[in-house]
C-alpha cells in the first residue's frame, strides 16, 4: 500500500462520496459472498447509511455476519483512469432510537421525506442500516508522476 506524498486521502474520499449516490456492498454468510447496490448517505464521521428490507439477502447476511466491504466508484470512459474508494467495516441494523442520524443524512442527500420514517415503522418496511468504516482505500491516478495506485486511509472512527 502506498502513502501518497501530495494527496489528501480523506479529502479524496469525501469528494468521491459527494459525487456518487450508490455503492456496492459486499456481505458474506456461511462463507458465501454476496454483492448488491444501494443508494447511500454518510455523516461527518464517514459512517455510511442506507435503507433496506430485513428480508433482503444482504440484510440477512449482515444479521449473521456484520463484517462488510464495498466500493463507491465513479463511472469512467475507456482510456480514463478509474477513481474509486473502497471500504471495510461493520454493518448493523439501527434500532428505532438510533435511526434519526440515518434519516437526516438520507433525507437530505437523496431528497427523501418523513415517509421513510413511516415506512421504517412498518413491520415489512425498509429499515435503516449503518456501516462503521474501519479502513478506506483509494484507487486511481492521484499523483501526476504515477499511474493508477492503491492508497490506504486508516480510519477507525477518525473525525475531521
Amino acid at each position: 500500500m502506498i502513502e501518497p506524498m501530495s494527496v489528501d486521502l480523506e479529502k479524496t474520499v469525501r469528494e468521491n462520496l459527494d459525487n456518487t449516490v450508490h455503492m456496492s456492498l459486499g456481505t458474506s454468510k456461511d462463507n458465501t459472498p454476496w454483492v448488491c447496490e444501494v443508494h447511500f448517505a454518510y455523516d461527518k464521521d464517514l459512517n455510511l447509511y442506507w435503507r433496506s428490507k430485513p428480508s433482503r439477502r444482504h440484510s440477512q447476511d449482515i444479521a449473521a455476519n456484520p463484517n462488510v466491504a464495498g466500493n463507491i466508484v465513479r463511472q469512467h470512459a475507456l482510456g480514463e483512469y478509474p477513481l474509486g474508494v473502497y471500504f471495510e467495516g461493520t454493518a448493523e441494523l439501527l434500532g428505532s432510537d438510533e435511526q434519526q442520524v440515518a434519516y437526516e443524512c438520507l433525507s437530505q442527500r437523496l431528497g427523501l421525506g418523513e415517509k421513510i420514517l413511516e415506512d421504517a415503522a412498518q413491520e415489512d418496511g425498509h429499515k435503516f442500516y449503518k456501516v462503521t468504516v474501519k479502513n478506506w482505500y483509494v484507487f486511481g491516478k492521484l499523483e501526476e508522476e504515477k499511474g493508477g495506485q492503491k492508497y490506504q486511509l486508516n480510519w477507525n472512527g477518525n473525525k475531521k
